[in-house]
């Protein structure tokens, strides 16, 4: 059994930068193994839910600029799997929840990056789903409850995002973690491990300095797709937590 997990991807860099998120999450990497890994992106949105449907090695998508070029010579070919693809899509149909295939599309930074720093060699098949951000959370979570049970198939889920994700705010002269981020941060880290998912699913009126940390839904809600997909019974864990100038967050919770 894997427990899901929600890990923040924050920059394209960290693909290349030795820090403390990149040490948990090629550490928390070596700990699993995994025989498939559906990992929800923040960085591909669509207003009906999409999975990648192939068995090939997915193109490597640079959806950035202005990095250096070695960031743009790295490759992740992991492999699709049609067939798991296909059971994926019929448990989303069970539960009413529209869905499309895709064929074509490859793996957006918000999938590779961590996928690389957690699995450096691609093993193991890749399925790579979309998020709508103008769902609200009780429907995001919604959506990650249709994939309860995939853990017991050791079949790792992961949502890829940040909590904490407004690049707007963001200090580069900061040598500690902003004080507002960290209080958004301690609020949802609280009410996750309390499963107080009325509170949760009411963020933006609850939570302190919600508008701050979450300007744009998009990087949040995989956050609430993976907390779906797990095991009500099981205790929530912060697996990791750390900061870049001063408020991007890189809070890892393990459902």
């Amino acid at each position: 059994m894997i427990s899901p997990i929600f890990v923040g991807h924050g920059s394209p860099m960290m693909a290349l930068q030795d820090t403390a998120c990149t040490q948990f999450l090629l550490e928390y990497g070596k700990k699993l193994s995994p025989k498939a890994i559906v990992i929800f992106t923040a960085h591909w949105e669509t207003e009906v839910l999409t999975i990648s449907s192939t068995n090939d090695a997915y193109e490597t998508i640079y959806d950035f600029r202005g990095f250096p070029d070695e960031l743009f010579q790295l490759k992740y070919p992991a492999k699709g799997d049609v067939a798991l693809a296909q059971s994926i899509a019929e448990r989303f149909q069970v539960k009413g929840i529209p869905v499309q295939l895709d064929s074509t599309r490859g793996l957006d930074h918000g999938s590779w990056v961590p996928l690389l720093r957690m699995f450096p060699t691609p093993e193991v098949p890749v399925i790579q789903i979309s998020v709508n951000p103008y769902l609200p959370p009780a429907e995001q979570y919604r959506i990650g409850e249709a994939l309860r049970g995939l853990d017991q198939e050791d079949i790792l889920i992961i949502g890829s995002g940040a909590t904490v994700h407004n690049l707007r705010a963001l200090n580069w002269n900061a040598t500690e973690p902003d004080a507002w981020a960290v209080a958004f941060d301690d609020w949802l880290a609280a009410n996750m491990q309390a499963k107080n998912l009325k509170a949760l699913f009411n963020y933006a009126a609850e939570a302190p300095n919600s508008k701050m940390a979450v300007p744009r839904p998009e990087h949040f809600i995989p956050l609430y797709i993976a907390m779906g997909s797990g095991d009500p019974e099981r205790q929530v864990e912060i697996i990791h937590r750390s900061y870049e100038v001063g408020s991007l967050s890189y809070l890892a919770v393990s459902f």
